[in-house]
């Protein structure tokens, strides 16, 4: 009987330890944007060269590293305080499911955790620029 007790106690610790010591999932997919189909349409004005490449880098520096990461994996300092995953943006799947226009959408009008940035990039080509680095970032 008291081996018994001991081993479930022993399971039961090494379960508690496990769960308690592993990385925490709890932030939830992001649900799905509502962009409107004018900016799905939209074509990049920007031409995708390391003129342009560099600028978005700079602005992405600037304004979307802390919580999207170095690489836009989604693992900046401050992603791990937020109630939705960041997203990363180096994974096939995100760079073949949002047109260029769209990806301006997210940067020009946010939402939720994500803050716009029509005001802090007031300009076209900076926005494009970052359009155009975030596509850099492809594996």
């Amino acid at each position: 009987m008291k081996t018994r007790i001991f081993l479930f106690s022993t399971m039961l610790i090494a379960a508690f330890a496990f769960f308690a010591f592993s990385v925490p999932q709890d932030q939830k997919k992001p649900a799905p944007w509502k962009i409107d189909a004018k900016f799905k349409a939209m074509k990049n004005a920007a031409p995708g060269d390391a003129e342009s490449i560099k600028l978005g880098k700079a602005l992405y520096a600037k304004h979307c590293k802390s919580c999207h990461g170095n690489l836009g994996l989604g693992d900046g300092p401050k992603a791990a305080n937020m109630e939705t995953f960041p997203g990363d943006f180096s994974d096939a799947k995100f760079q073949s499911a949002y047109a260029d226009g769209e990806l301006y959408f997210m940067i020009t009008a946010g939402r939720d955790e994500m803050p716009k940035f029509d005001s802090k990039i007031p300009d076209e080509e900076g926005r494009w620029a970052v359009v155009n680095y975030v596509r850099s970032l492809k594996k």
